[in-house]
């Protein structure tokens, strides 16, 4: 046990790098091949990042979730070593989520919780919806409930203002504009942004934006109604998210049948898992403990 702890310690204090930690596997769901990585042993939970971002967007969650679990962290489609099927009908949220059910089921697992950033955390939201009996629980990082963000649309116009980048990536040749460099540029430690250079060299940049072209709402943004989503849910929002304004959140246990926990974080933006790790990670791993996961 000794030898454990102190692996662990030294990859939370940085001497060990994410990568040596965890391992890499491939599913097939559909013919689209999905890589994941996993680390620790225990109940499932599976991670799911935004855009852009790969896996490694979680690495300074995976080593403190994984010590009593097993983690789980996606490549989603379109992004570094999964595939990156060709047309916008491949990136609608019921195949997205499918892909998670495929790795859960890979791993042997009949259920999970499920942990999504950004477009990852709307694919939590899907998944949740359509995959009840799968869902152990459901934490959220920025992203609203889908009908939520309708709401906004609908009804603020200081989101409508806010979402105007959304409608730049949806058109058609968005992605010329778009350089691997550039889209690392939000990463602020010099040794990550590396990575995620390479991660988005070896990506589909037309695939990442049909993220937005397939599935962000568009006018009217009529109210869609969708079954309630049973497992216990943790919210967990930057107040200072230039992307996704924090009013979203509001009303969620509307759609909610289980408990919400709603975490806001004041001087902190849309990429919350990195700006705030320390408070994200724990918040996370303190929540899923109270429900024994």
């Amino acid at each position: 046990m000794l030898g454990v702890w102190l692996v662990f310690v030294a990859a939370v204090a940085g001497a060990a790098d994410v990568f040596e930690l965890v391992h890499d596997h491939y599913v097939d769901n559909g013919g689209v091949r999905i890589h994941y990585v996993t680390a620790g042993h225990g109940p499932l939970v599976v991670l799911l990042h935004g855009f852009p971002d790969f896996w490694y967007g979680w690495r300074e969650q995976i080593p403190l979730l994984s010590r009593h679990r097993t983690v789980a962290a996606l490549d989603l489609r379109g992004y570094n070593l999964s595939d990156h099927p060709s047309g916008a009908e491949h990136y609608n949220l019921a195949l997205l989520a499918s892909d998670v059910a495929a790795v859960i089921h890979d791993l042997g697992y009949e259920h999970a919780s499920i942990v999504g950033h950004d477009w990852g955390g709307a694919i939590a939201w899907f998944f949740a919806i359509l995959y009840p009996q799968v869902t152990d629980s459901l934490v959220v990082l920025q992203t609203p409930h889908p009908r939520g963000l309708l709401r906004e649309l609908r009804t603020n116009p200081e989101q409508l203002a806010h979402s105007a980048y959304a409608r730049v990536l949806q058109q058609p040749d968005a992605y010329l504009r778009l350089t691997a460099t550039g889209l690392a540029g939000w990463v602020t430690d010099p040794a990550a942004r590396a990575r995620y250079v390479e991660a988005f060299e070896r990506s589909d940049f037309q695939a990442m934006l049909n993220y937005y072209v397939v599935n962000y709402p568009r006018e009217p943004y009529a109210d869609v109604p969708l079954p309630t989503v049973r497992a216990p849910v943790l919210i967990l929002h930057g107040l200072d998210d230039v992307f996704l304004l924090p009013a979203g959140h509001n009303s969620s246990w509307e759609w909610v049948d289980g408990p919400i926990t709603l975490v806001t974080v004041p001087g902190v933006g849309h990429f919350i898992q990195q700006d705030a790790s320390r408070l994200v990670t724990r918040t996370i791993d303190r929540w899923l403990r109270e429900r024994r996961l």
